[in-house]
């Protein structure tokens, strides 16, 4: 019984020893001694003129070998990552609509009644209890919003994450589902810097726009979320391409934005009627005129809040109206 254990007290010697050895090893062709080791290939090469200087036989990766994305998808036979847009992280089985066998041929229909059953068993004993199947709701809902709103995967996983936070410390109790969810994807939107404004959010929910502001900052004040102040610039690419105005228009709000904002015109404004403003009064200087209409529909803020800011901001670039 002694022995393994002095075998196991030697492992990090013998590894320190092997590592020491390494760094004082050098290349036989231009004796250098930066030996870079690459963890993939299994190699010690050289960084300076590329010589292989020792080559293992382990490979980490597939016995198969894959030339495209397809080919790889065919051959691959693990199932999908973890996520946490699923209230199970995506770890349980599901069973297929189709009611064929392997081989594509339809089965007999005490086969599909049986799997009918099947199936139904499967959908209720993914959940166990309420929380779980609330929990269940709440990411089908912000899966759902995210999809209208054509928000990228990665900041779903973050809304996820951060409604499931919100699940842990007790912040749901009192406050409505939809709610709590929608609140979640617009803070998620705001740390990954996708510009997407609260009436945005609220036209796709099922909450008003009051609650789900109300919602937000509970949670993010419950929670510590680090928000930095939304950025006008980041709605106008998103803007100038639905009134189809030019990169010149664009770059000129961007301009106009940078130059008033210098100046504290920022300070208190909301950033999609800035940056309405900044888009309207660019597109009139470079010959490409919107009306107030047409930009407000876009922005989703009212005409009077674009003539408001349209006037501070050329009265700030000296310019006459």
């Amino acid at each position: 019984m002694a022995s393994p254990t002095r075998q196991r007290e030697r492992d990090p010697e013998t590894t320190t020893k092997t590592q020491e050895s390494e760094r004082e090893r050098v290349c036989d062709e231009c004796e250098s001694g930066t030996l870079v080791k690459s963890e993939d290939q299994g190699e010690l090469v050289c960084d300076q003129c590329g010589l292989i200087v020792e080559q293992a036989n382990i490979d980490h990766g597939p016995e198969w070998r894959a030339f495209n994305h397809s080919e790889r998808q065919n051959k691959s036979r693990v199932g999908a990552p973890t996520t946490q847009t699923m209230h199970d992280k995506g770890l349980t089985t599901s069973i297929d609509w189709k009611n064929q066998d392997a081989y594509g041929r339809s089965i007999s229909s005490d086969k599909r009644n049986q799997m009918r059953r099947l199936r139904k068993w499967q959908e209720r004993i993914r959940t166990k209890d309420a929380g779980e199947r609330n929990l269940q709701f709440a990411l089908s809902e912000t899966d759902r919003m995210a999809s209208s709103l054509a928000i990228p995967r990665s900041v779903r996983e973050v809304a996820c994450v951060i409604y499931r936070r919100a699940l842990d410390e007790d912040l749901i109790r009192g406050r409505s589902i939809e709610g709590v969810a929608t609140s979640t994807l617009y803070a998620a939107c705001r740390m990954e810097g996708i510009p997407r404004s609260l009436e945005e959010v609220a036209a796709v929910s099922r909450v008003e726009r009051k609650e789900i502001g109300r919602t937000y900052r509970y949670v993010a004040q419950e929670l510590n979320l680090e928000m930095e102040p939304v950025n006008p610039k980041k709605y106008v690419p998103r803007f100038c391409s639905e009134l189809e105005l030019s990169e010149e228009v664009q770059v000129k709000a961007n301009e106009i934005i940078d130059t008033t904002t210098e100046k504290g015109l920022l300070s208190g404004k909301s950033p999609t009627g800035y940056a309405a403003a900044a888009i309207y009064a660019a597109s009139l200087l470079c010959n490409e005129k919107k009306t107030q209409r047409e930009v407000s529909d876009v922005a989703q803020v009212t005409e009077v809040t674009i003539r408001n800011r349209y006037q501070e901001q050329i009265e700030a670039m000296g310019i006459h109206d």
